[in-house]
């Protein structure tokens, strides 16, 4: 019987199983318009209604990947990446790339941009004078061959369908469903050609998942799919209920970022480097200088100032205004909600409602008093940095909401779980 886009629907309506050739026939009619709008729509609601099988999930995630470009390297040294689920103060990937490549593997990885409380990789690394996040598929491959790694936003070549998907998902309120958030990420790690795949599954308030075993189904759903798909993958379950490290913003996340492939920076932030590198000579290349000057090849290969290594002045968004919190009360700090203090990044203008939004790369939050810090009145709290008090009102309101003193000790620890296949 022949495939129609009608007879697709119907089938989805009635829950039947779908073969991997009308999912081929959906996500191709996706790319050349010959499914519409409204009929993409239609699918995305039944899929999202009824859920996918494993096997669903898996053909669908391969036909995503393959709607476009895959990206293919020269032999040589392990081609290695990392996602995130994204969260408040991660910064992870801007230490971790350049700790791959320090320790001789590639390291092509795809970003994207923050939405709303969560940060997004390329604005933070476009804080820095000149670094460029629109690499084509020829200057990737150059970077890679010269830097060890690179970090760049998607090319109009991969994954194509995820584009008009994921805009969908968004306009059609199918955003939260595992299996379309499976495909949407596996599509373009996919395609970067890499043989060994890292998830970061962030659970807590800042997150997506919100719960332990949300968190726990997704990395699941992912690491089965990814390893359907012939990718080596392994996910560790995070705690995103406080902020990871003390800085949320762009250029002051960048800073911390350094501080930690100088040897230093906060210390959940190296553990959790290290914890999601699984390499035990990690460690060594932030300590003797090595993934730093990865970090600086990296940069300089992408058109950014590696000046801003030692100079972190050179960053953008300079000329803000300070303001700090202080606590007017004596007591421990039990509780750092990440939500309300990437709310107030948000509000300070850091992070964006729209993917074309503009960001302030130098507003944002410094946290002063982490969790478990004992303070007594007039201790400070936190450190804003903002634009002539453009959203400091609220962001201010925001950051009265995140401190929770002398209550139960219920932070998540900061690895919770590792999800293999």
């Amino acid at each position: 019987m022949q495939l129609t886009i009608d007879r697709i629907l119907e089938s989805m309506r009635e829950g039947e199983e779908q073969s991997r050739e009308a999912l081929r026939f959906f996500v191709r009619g996706i790319v050349d318009g010959s499914v519409t709008r409204p009929q993409a729509a239609a699918w995305l609601a039944w899929a999202y209604s009824r859920g996918l099988t494993p096997a669903e999930t898996a053909a669908l995630t391969r036909e995503m990947t393959d709607s476009g470009d895959v990206l293919t390297w020269p032999e040589g040294p392990e081609l290695i990446d990392k996602h995130s689920t994204g969260g408040v103060g991660d910064k992870v990937s801007l230490v971790l790339a350049p700790v791959w490549a320090a320790l001789g593997k590639r390291v092509p990885m795809i970003s994207g941009r923050g939405l709303g409380h969560t940060g997004g990789t390329l604005d933070k690394l476009e804080a820095i004078p000149g670094f460029r996040t629109d690499l084509s598929e020829e200057e990737l491959r150059e970077v890679l061959a010269s830097a060890g790694a690179f970090i760049s936003g998607q090319t109009g070549e991969v994954a194509p369908a995820d584009k008009v998907l994921y805009a969908l998902r968004n306009e059609t309120q199918t955003v939260p469903s595992t299996p379309l958030v499976c495909g949407s990420i596996l599509s373009k790690k996919l395609a970067e050609g890499v043989h060994t795949l890292i998830l970061d599954i962030k659970v807590g308030s800042g997150a997506f998942m919100k719960t332990l075993d949300k968190a726990q189904h997704q990395a699941r759903t992912l690491v089965d799919t990814a390893i359907a798909n012939g990718v080596d993958c392994t996910a560790l379950i995070t705690a995103m209920d406080r902020p990871l490290g003390r800085a949320v913003g762009n250029a002051n996340e960048v800073r911390e970022a350094i501080d930690c492939l100088k040897g230093g920076g906060p210390a959940e932030l190296r553990e959790l480097v290290l914890a999601l590198a699984r390499d035990p000579a990690a460690e060594a290349t932030l300590d003797d200088g090595r993934a730093l000057e990865a970090f600086q090849r990296m940069v300089e290969a992408q058109g950014g100032d590696p000046r801003v290594v030692d100079e972190p002045e050179r960053l953008l968004g300079g000329g803000c205004t300070e303001h700090v919190v202080r606590a007017d009360r004596t007591g421990r700090v039990t509780m750092l909600h990440a939500l309300p203090v990437g709310r107030a990044a948000f509000d300070l203008g850091a992070g964006r409602l729209r993917a074309e939004d503009p960001v302030d790369f130098g507003v944002g939050v410094e946290i002063l008093a982490p969790l478990g810090s004992e303070v007594k009145p007039g201790d400070a709290l936190a450190r804003v940095l903002h634009r002539d008090g453009h959203g400091l009102g609220n962001a201010l309101e925001s950051l009265n909401q995140a401190f929770v003193f002398d209550g139960p000790d219920e932070a998540f620890p900061l690895v919770i779980e590792e999800v293999t296949g």
